[in-house]
Order: C-alpha cells, then sequence, then structure tokens
C-alpha cells in the first residue's frame, strides 16, 4: 500500500515539474484566427502571382513574375508578424484572466528558440531559392520547416503541437511532388489546419482545464 502511495506521489510531483517547465498560456483562438488570416492571405497572393482568382484577373497581368512573387514574399511577412502578434497578445490576455504565468523565463526562451531556429532556416533558404529564381519547392521548404519548428518545441509547451507539425511536414513533402499548387497547399497548411488544429485545441484541453 505505502509503495503504491509512493509512486502516485511521484507521478503527481512529475507532472507538476512537467507543466511548471511548459508554456501552457497558449490560446487556442489565436490558433484559429491565424488560419483565417492566412486563409485570407492565400486568397489574395494566388491573385498576385497570376493564378485564376476572379477579382485579381486584371492586376496579375500588370507585373512581371519576379515581381509578382517579391509582393508575394511581402505578403507573407507581414501574415508571420501579425500572426506572431496575435499569438502573443492572446496567449498574454490568457494567462492574466487564469494566472498562468507569462514571462520571459528560461521556459519561454528555450521555446522561442526551438521554434524559431528551424522558422529562420527555413525562410533563409526559401528566400535563395527565390533570389535564384528556383520558385517550385519554396512552397514545400516553408511547410516542412515549418512544421519542424512546431516539432521541435512541443516538448515546452503542450506536446499535442507536434501533431499539427506533422501536418505540416507531410502536407510539404506531398507538395514536392506535385506541380503548380503551391498556393493550395499552403491554404491547406496554414489555414485550414490551424483552424481545425485549434479547435481540436480548444476541446481537449482548453476547456478540460477550466
Amino acid at each position: 500500500m505505502e509503495h503504491k502511495e509512493i509512486e502516485s506521489t511521484l507521478k503527481d510531483i512529475r507532472e507538476m515539474m512537467s507543466k511548471s517547465s511548459q508554456f501552457q498560456a497558449l490560446s487556442g483562438w489565436s490558433i484559429i484566427i491565424i488560419g483565417i488570416f492566412a486563409c485570407i492571405a492565400e486568397v489574395i497572393a494566388a491573385g498576385i502571382i497570376g493564378i485564376d482568382v476572379p477579382f485579381m484577373r486584371e492586376a496579375e497581368s500588370l507585373a512581371p513574375v519576379s515581381t509578382r512573387i517579391w509582393t508575394a514574399v511581402i505578403l507573407a511577412l507581414v501574415l508571420l508578424a501579425v500572426c506572431f502578434a496575435t499569438v502573443t497578445i492572446m496567449s498574454y490576455y490568457k494567462a492574466k484572466k487564469y494566472k498562468l504565468p507569462f514571462t520571459f523565463d528560461n521556459r519561454m526562451r528555450k521555446m522561442c528558440i526551438n521554434f524559431l531556429l528551424p522558422l529562420a532556416a527555413g525562410g533563409i533558404f526559401s528566400l535563395a531559392m527565390i533570389l535564384q529564381g528556383h520558385y517550385g519547392l519554396t512552397s514545400s521548404i516553408m511547410l516542412i520547416f515549418y512544421g519542424l519548428a512546431l516539432v521541435n518545441c512541443q516538448h515546452y509547451t503542450y506536446p499535442a503541437l507536434r501533431f499539427l507539425g506533422y501536418g505540416e511536414i507531410l502536407l510539404g513533402l506531398i507538395d514536392c511532388f506535385v506541380i503548380h499548387h503551391a498556393v493550395l497547399f499552403w491554404f491547406l497548411g496554414f489555414g485550414v489546419l490551424h483552424i481545425i488544429f485549434g479547435i481540436i485545441y480548444i476541446t481537449l484541453y482548453e476547456r478540460k482545464s477550466r
């Protein structure tokens, strides 16, 4: 009996230590909003790049391919900044509401490093491909490295985040073998997958923790 009590106590201690070392303030609604932002951005990017989007047919014929590609890159950078701000602000308010820790401590620093390192590597790799005029695999590279970033940082937040990462990696790998459907895969990866995962995240984690 005493042995079982000791095991139970040790299990509780391990769970407490695990939670104290993880970033718990991530908001499920921010994940959904990011997905919605991405869906809107992908529709705009489709028109900029030159895919047949009715309300942008005239605009696409006004600029050469390189100009349209760089415009899409700038749009992606703006989207990244908006998404980062959205996650930060909504996580802050969630932490404040539920009295969760929200400071740039060792836990959050490790999470940011593990997330940003693969993301930065993928961004630089994609930029190098674009500068050399190799546009074909840039969408795959972005999806794969973003997925790796999510998997890499899941140890410092909710472990379920890795499943979103696996989905992004899988879509990126499929995209490697598909031609002329980059924006579709971006739409699915950065948009639809985020929305689906955000709904599951709220259902399984946030509602149960209240």
